[in-house]
């Protein structure tokens, strides 16, 4: 644990700890708000209940919350790219309003402007327009690495001065308008001359290149159970020196599991909803998404911690645990776990290192093998906020796919291993803690006896 603390942990913060790191984590954190509104219509255009199916059909409704739908969680990568430009700026500590806009119009200058329309004859046109599909799961990759390029450029004309300045007294927005001027035309030049490099070389626009060669190859590796696994070892590994782990993976990892997720959703609308065909052969389908961790890694808290919830409410007998369990009982209903991991410790206590992160890595090989045999569907682009208790978030989330009660049981199964695994490890800490708190009220029986 030494040399684990004073080596290897220092080497990843540094790396999360990098501007380029935490303008991803800060500015996909703006994408959050989009998603679960989008979430929100998106139930309600496609709740598998036959007679609200047929309700909303026959209103009309449908149309209109795929709208509302389609304005939010079909544009995410736009608003991705546009908070992780504004971060990067923050990070370099220069006006960021100018380096977001920058980003989004590069961003949408190197993707395709045309959409297949297909007429009543049959015949496919392209027509003019921002197609979705490079707004949403295929361009989120694509925005990440278009928002640090952009933030960094743009803040290094800023700071060295390269820009246009206003005399005192101008308005402050007019200043940074004229300011962003010189990095703007450096910046759509610059991608400019990309975009026509593509599409001359190759016949395609940078983003669909940089999907074919770069994202989907990437998306692909983190599908992977292996990747999954990995993932999840990381973020319980880093807790166990006081690291928020989940934060930090999630701010480098966010963005691929969110495209993965936006690529379900688009999947299962090119089946047309059609549950009867929505299973993990399904052609786009990805089992790993933002849901797939967010249902079963970190339900009650990183490490699923439950298993201490029970014992420390019905079995602990040391007033330390028993005081544990009287504040963290309410925030484990809502995954928010921080008074155990301080408090029991789990932090920098080796003992605990194994069931912390073992449980969390079996309810994902669980999950990931549920999903592969058809026990539950895939996840569609339905999401739920990270603090929805366990057992709702699983019904909720699997209605969309069809396997409502399948997920909401295989949820408490997992809470039920971690009752299991954490069990003996919670006893012997217990233990020591009963005994040193008898010693000490010992200890303070003699020394009155002595006054």
């Amino acid at each position: 644990m030494e040399f684990l603390q004073k080596s290897v942990v220092p080497a990843i913060m540094k790396f999360v700890n990098t501007k380029g790191v935490t303008a991803v984590k800060n500015g996909m954190v703006a994408t959050i708000p989009v998603i679960i509104t989008g979430s929100i219509f998106l139930i309600l255009a496609q709740l598998p209940v036959e007679s609200w199916a047929a309700a909303v059909s026959n209103s009309g409704l449908g149309d209109i919350f795929f709208k509302a739908y389609n304005a939010t969680f079909s544009v995410d990568a736009i608003v991705a790219v546009l908070g992780i430009s504004y971060e990067y700026c923050v990070a370099e500590k220069v006006e960021p309003f100018g380096g977001a806009i920058i980003g989004m119009a590069c961003f949408l200058l190197l993707q395709p402007d045309t959409i297949a329309v297909t007429t009543e004859a049959g015949e496919t046109l392209m027509a003019g327009g921002i197609n979705r599909t490079w707004t949403a799961g295929q361009g989120m990759i694509g925005s990440i690495i278009i928002g640090l390029i952009v933030g960094f450029v743009y803040s290094w004309f800023i700071k060295n001065n390269i820009r246009i300045k206003m005399p005192a007294g101008v308005p402050e927005g007019v200043a940074n308008s004229f300011s962003a001027l010189i990095p703007c035309i450096v910046c759509v030049t610059g991608a400019t001359v990309i975009h026509g490099i593509c599409v001359f070389a190759a016949g395609e626009t940078f983003m669909e290149l940089f999907y074919a060669v770069i994202a989907a190859p990437l998306q692909g590796l983190t599908d992977s159970l292996g990747g999954a696994m990995f993932y999840i070892f990381m973020a319980t590994f880093l807790w166990m020196f006081g690291v928020h782990g989940a934060s930090v993976m999630g701010g480098i990892m966010g963005g691929i599991f969110q495209a993965n997720q936006l690529e379900n959703q688009a999947a299962f609308e090119a089946i047309g909803k059609d549950l009867s065909q929505w299973s993990v052969n399904t052609p786009g389908v990805h089992i790993v998404t933002q849901q797939f961790i967010d249902l079963f890694s970190a339900i009650t808290g990183s490490g699923i911690t439950f298993g201490i919830v029970i014992y420390t409410l019905f079995f602990a007998k040391s007033a330390q645990l028993k005081a544990l369990a009287k504040v963290e009982v309410v925030p484990a209903l809502f995954n928010i776990n921080e008074p155990f991991l301080f408090g029991v410790p789990i932090c920098l206590n080796p003992f605990m290192a194994a069931p912390f992160i073992i449980t969390p890595m079996i309810s994902l090989f669980l999950e990931y093998m549920a999903i592969s045999i058809g026990f539950i569907a895939p996840y569609t682009g339905v999401a739920v906020p990270w603090t929805t208790p366990p057992i709702i978030s699983g019904f909720i989330v699997g209605a969309s796919g069809g396997t409502a009660v399948q997920t909401a049981l295989l949820q408490a199964v997992v809470l039920a291993i971690s009752v299991v695994m954490y069990f003996p490890f919670l006893k012997m800490i217990d233990n020591q803690n009963l005994a040193a708190e008898e010693a000490a009220a010992a200890a303070g029986d003699d020394d009155d006896d002595d006054w």
